[in-house]
């Protein structure tokens, strides 16, 4: 099996705590993983981009190609399409409804929601519905997350661990939280009745 993800965001999102926990499950399966991290601009609200890779097979490259990318996980609509390029044709686009409008002419969201339906395998999720009901909303992008979960190849039970993990030494309400927005994004995927556009 071999997995090839772009993820997508801006600046204060929580994209590679995103990327973090993939690439934590992923090892703790004994897969190979490559990961890298592009940051547009070191501050809230400029873009970031992870790829990340893992398969059982080793990997030669940190990179996804253009036309390979198996899912483009992205916390911020416009930011996937802005990545539509690396693609396969049948890959699939999880993203959040939620906009960051970091710049003055931010397109109208409905125009931008109305091109990601166009993309044959796609799920948009209300990520800020269900951080607010998880408690937190700063745990959007691990509702996001657990929406793609279906699409990463890995189990459920090993991206919570890795969860857990990675905020080990957090309070217990913030871990709890992200659990909790976690779980709500893996409904998601799976019940038309969870907080989703898409």
């Amino acid at each position: 099996m071999r997995c090839d993800i772009l993820l997508a965001g801006v600046g204060g999102q929580g994209l590679l705590s995103v990327a973090a926990v993939i690439g934590h499950a992923a090892l703790s399966l004994g897969l190979h993983l490559r990961q890298c991290e592009v940051h547009g601009m070191a501050q809230r609200g400029g873009i970031v981009q992870s790829h990340i890779r893992y398969g059982d097979a080793p990997l030669y490259s940190d990179l996804v190609r253009e036309g390979t990318a198996d899912l483009i996980l992205s916390l911020e609509p416009m930011e996937c399409l802005r990545y539509l390029p690396f693609l396969r044709p049948e890959g699939v686009v999880v993203t959040s409804s939620v906009p960051v409008r970091n710049v003055p002419d931010y397109p109208d969201l409905a125009l931008v929601l109305a091109a990601v339906r166009q993309i044959p395998h796609h799920r948009i999720v209300d990520a800020a519905a269900l951080a607010s009901e998880a408690g937190s909303p700063q745990a959007a992008n691990f509702a996001v997350l657990g929406a793609a979960t279906p699409h990463l190849g890995l189990p459920v039970n090993a991206l919570a661990a890795s969860l857990d993990a990675a905020f080990a030494s957090k309070d217990t309400r913030i871990r709890e939280a992200n659990a909790r927005a976690f779980r709500l994004g893996v409904a998601a995927a799976c019940d038309a009745a969870a907080p989703s556009l898409g």
